[in-house]
């Protein structure tokens, strides 16, 4: 793996993380595009997911601080702010649905779920989710209020996002604005939900890296994550930028050409 490789896969890690199109679905066909199929897998990706974890903790690191001194108060029976006591049980109900179907479905993503036809149906299909998410949130009232029972709802829309061309992001944001809450809060939420899955992902993945007995272009890898990591924190800016103002149908769009795309060169490239 060279340098360059590493670092394009950076850059599609990171721009794709936090906008609704599917990193995992690029990262795939990037490395089909450009016949990198054996550039360490599933691990590196998961290096990748790290480094935009962390992204998402630099960001958002007022509201996690915020979080983590709730919780200790709370283990130390003290009073907690009534709104951060709920984002924090939202956000740890929110994350056992995903964490439980990842380590069931784990060697179905390393094998079954790399396929580029694939990756080319499921971007329709979030696409057809995200325009009935976009619809609905025109014709229900919006709450503008997290519950522990929304964020475990929201939590099963993320596990969607376990296979590839789904998007993490456009699981999640699409099942808060189902579930009543608007744009701007259903991303704040998403990426906040995105935390714990990725790191635990991340950090397992970096494990068998450090203990494998093949070698490793540490090198090659340090300087994807690094590209990850700046292009995730614009990407996380943009995106609540975005929706404050703007609906998810440029990215709706996009996927249904990008599938159209991917199909035709698969089957006529």
């Amino acid at each position: 793996m060279t340098a360059f490789e590493s670092i394009l896969l950076g850059i599609v890690q990171g721009i794709t993380e936090f906008l609704p199109v599917s990193s995992t679905g690029h990262l795939i066909l990037a490395r089909s595009l450009f016949e990198m199929d054996g550039v360490y897998g599933l691990a590196f990706d998961a290096i990748l997911h790290l480094a935009t974890a962390l992204a998402v903790l630099v960001y958002f690191r007022a509201e996690v601080w915020q979080l983590l001194q709730a919780l200790f108060r709370k283990l130390g029976r003290l009073p907690v702010n009534p709104r951060d006591e709920t984002l924090l049980y939202a956000l740890i109900v929110g994350t056992i649905p995903a964490i439980i179907l990842g380590l069931s479905l784990e060697s179905l993503m390393e094998t079954l779920f790399r396929s580029p036809l694939l990756v080319a149906g499921v971007l329709v299909a979030g696409s057809v989710l995200f325009m009935y998410a976009e619809w609905q949130y025109h014709h229900q009232p919006r709450t503008h209020e997290m519950s522990v029972k929304t964020g475990f709802k929201i939590g099963l829309f993320q596990c969607l996002a376990l296979i590839p061309g789904m998007s993490r992001s456009g699981a999640t944001i699409s099942g808060g604005m189902l579930l009543g809450l608007s744009r701007e809060e259903s991303a704040r939420f998403a990426f906040l939900l995105a935390i714990p899955v990725i790191l635990g992902a991340g950090a397992k993945k970096m494990l068998e890296l450090i203990t494998t007995d093949l070698p490793v272009a540490w090198l090659a890898v340090g300087v994807g994550a690094i590209a990850a990591f700046i292009t995730g924190l614009l990407a996380i800016h943009f995106m609540l930028s975005f929706v404050r103002r703007h609906s998810l149908w440029p990215f709706i769009w996009y996927r249904l050409i990008l599938a159209t795309f991917v199909v035709f060169i698969v089957l006529f490239g």
